[in-house]
């Protein structure tokens, strides 16, 4: 199989879903018009509601749902071979993914940007509301907690890595205020992104110097810095930081996947992996413990259907958009340059030699037992300047599959290592903007809730309870990331991940019932909601027998367990009261023989 065969299907499958699916689930199904002003212009406030470019808003929400799901999780689950983990990042994104985005951004701004948890709260009652609520609490110390795991591997001991991803952020503020006091957003990117590149090409004469030391960090230190910065940019004003950081990281990575498509259609890689890897099929492989069903589903955590972009949905997007009209490009659409993100990564790791994938992916011991010798890692490992083997969680094979892509040009060779490093920042900076927009979400969240006791906490432009939420944030989802580990945390990032998006389908199937002209048209929410709740038990049980409550299993965490119980308790009580509520809309005298009697919203 030749990777430019999957890339022109991959691409068309896509913008024919957007093209056709797209417009009718806006248009048909959801109803948007432009009748009424957006949240951003109603409640403008200069700091969380903005009213914001179309672009610009595409920007910071791809940057901030694009994190390490769609560049992690394809090249976790290309253990399992390319053809389930395709298969499920095109069809889960275009039945399952952008309508769940498109949907949650919808309800959130009906309800003037609040959060899914109020939205939930208001549309099937108190008790989803607070089920949803302390959900959401849940998964997004967990979400921020794996995505961070994924920057320690990449930037522990790497000062070149670490540099680079620390100089976006005066870089990012200093177009944020550029761009609040001219206007022009075309100067002000330009200027970021060639800042952006000399911080890369800046990293090698760190070697040997005092900064290049002072930047060699270890994992424990990195676990602290982490949660340090996330205070400060859930904090701070979006303009300042957020919004101008996600813009310029959206389109650095856009444009270095664009440049992947093409050096895929000029080298055209064989993809060296099967279809299938029938000894992993069945469960035990060394990346990922469990069977091929239901785990491709939870260990592609973001590029095909994601719960962490109804955080994103229903926090700082829906009170960005300038238009109704927006909804389609900056929910659906993103969505799907997400999934083709994910196909890109699926190839990188799949056009390694499966010895030199699972020599990265395993810890050496485990890759001694596996029978298989490493091919191009040698090699790769002396261009790159850098030891490759046991760099377990993903971004490094990532890196060193989209670098060892480039090696069939002719003059890349002494390239090599800048290539790598320039990935690693891109990959380390993305997962950063999820970790801003999540922990201020998370914040939000924590208001809400602390709100419910001492009011002023629930003013979200109150100085003292923004700080004391971020702080409270950052400490909760820091504890899991200093003391957890990536095999023992991502799984449980997917499963509570998957078991949000089951949410927000949730929400959406409730407002189509009350919206839409055709009663079945809510099938564009419960036919992806059915498989994926049922594929978030299978794989919490499953991970709780096997793993967390198993002591001879290498994840073994009681608190993990409990947290993956309390979850899948959460999600049950949340689906059994949105039947409830759905039979009630089903027979409601809205609809005669399944059309609507009565169209308004």
């Amino acid at each position: 199989m030749n990777a430019i065969s999957i890339v022109i299907g991959a691409i068309c499958i896509l913008v024919i879903g957007y093209r056709l699916y797209g417009y009718f689930f806006t248009k048909k199904v959801l109803k948007i018009n432009e009748k009424e002003p957006t949240p951003a212009h109603q409640l403008k406030d200069g700091k969380d509601y903005v009213p914001t470019n179309k672009w610009v808003a595409f920007g910071h929400h791809f940057a901030a749902i694009a994190a390490a799901g769609p560049l992690v999780g394809p090249v976790l689950a290309a253990q399992f071979g390319y053809l389930p983990g395709l298969l499920w990042l095109l069809i889960g994104a275009v039945i399952g993914g952008a309508v769940h985005d498109a949907v949650v951004l919808f309800a959130s701004m009906r309800r003037k940007g609040k959060s899914l948890s109020e939205v939930m709260k208001e549309e099937l009652g108190p008790v989803a509301g607070f089920c949803t609520g302390l959900a959401m609490l849940f998964i997004i110390t967990i979400t921020m907690a794996g995505l961070s795991l994924v920057v320690l591997g990449a930037l522990e001991r790497n000062p070149w890595g670490t540099f680079a991803v620390a100089i976006t952020i005066p870089i990012a503020i200093l177009v944020g205020i550029a761009y609040k006091k001219t206007g022009n957003l075309l100067v002000t990117s330009a200027v970021g992104f060639i800042l952006l590149m000399i911080g890369v090409f800046l990293g090698p004469s760190l070697q040997g110097t005092w900064l290049g030391d002072l930047l060699t960090l270890e994992r424990d230190t990195l676990a602290l810095i982490l949660p340090i910065y996330a205070f400060f940019a859930a904090a701070l004003p979006v303009w300042l930081l957020l919004a101008p950081r996600d813009y310029l990281s959206s389109f650095m990575k856009i444009g270095v996947f664009v440049a992947l498509i093409i050096g895929v259609f000029i080298v055209n890689p064989v993809i060296q992996f099967p279809a299938v890897i029938p000894d992993f099929l069945g469960g035990g492989g060394p990346v990922v413990a469990g069977p091929v069903w239901p785990f491709v589903s939870i260990t592609i955590a973001c590029g095909a259907i994601s719960g962490f972009h109804a955080f994103v949905g229903s926090g700082t997007t829906p009170k960005m958009l300038n238009r109704w009209e927006d909804i389609r490009v900056v929910g659906f659409g993103a969505m799907l340059v997400e999934s083709l993100v994910g196909v890109m990564a699926l190839i990188a790791a799949t056009s390694l030699h499966p010895g030199d994938y699972f020599a990265i992916n395993s810890a050496p011991a485990v890759f001694a037992t596996l029978g298989m010798d490493t091919v191009n890692l040698g090699m790769l490992a002396d261009q790159i300047g850098m030891d490759l083997e046991g760099r377990t969680g993903g971004a490094v094979t990532l890196a060193v599959g989209m670098t060892y892509i480039f090696t069939g040009v002719p003059w890349f060779a002494d390239m090599s290592s800048y290539f790598y490093q320039f990935v690693i920042m891109f990959e380390a900076v993305f997962i950063l903007t999820a970790i801003d927009a999540g922990t201020r979400v998370a914040r939000y969240l924590i208001q809400d809730f602390v709100g419910e006791i001492y009011k002023p906490l629930k003013k979200t432009d109150w100085m003292p309870g923004a700080i004391f939420a971020s702080a409270l944030a950052c400490f909760m989802w820091g504890y899991l990331l200093y003391s957890g580990d990536i095999s023992s945390v991502w799984a449980l990032f997917g499963v509570s991940n998957q078991l949000m998006a089951s949410i927000g389908l949730v929400c959406g199937a409730t407002i189509i019932l009350k919206i839409a002209d055709r009663r079945i048209y809510v099938l564009t929410c419960i036919i992806p909601l059915v498989y994926l709740y049922v594929t978030v038990n299978v794989a919490g049980i499953w991970m709780v027998k096997n793993v967390y409550w198993n002591s001879q299993a290498g994840g073994y965490s009681i608190l993990n367990g409990v947290l993956s119980i309390i979850m899948l308790i959460l999600g049950l009580i949340i689906v059994v009261t949105a039947i409830r509520k759905w039979k009630d809309l089903w027979n409601s005298k809205r609809y005669v023989n399944g059309v609507a009697v009565n169209t308004r919203v």
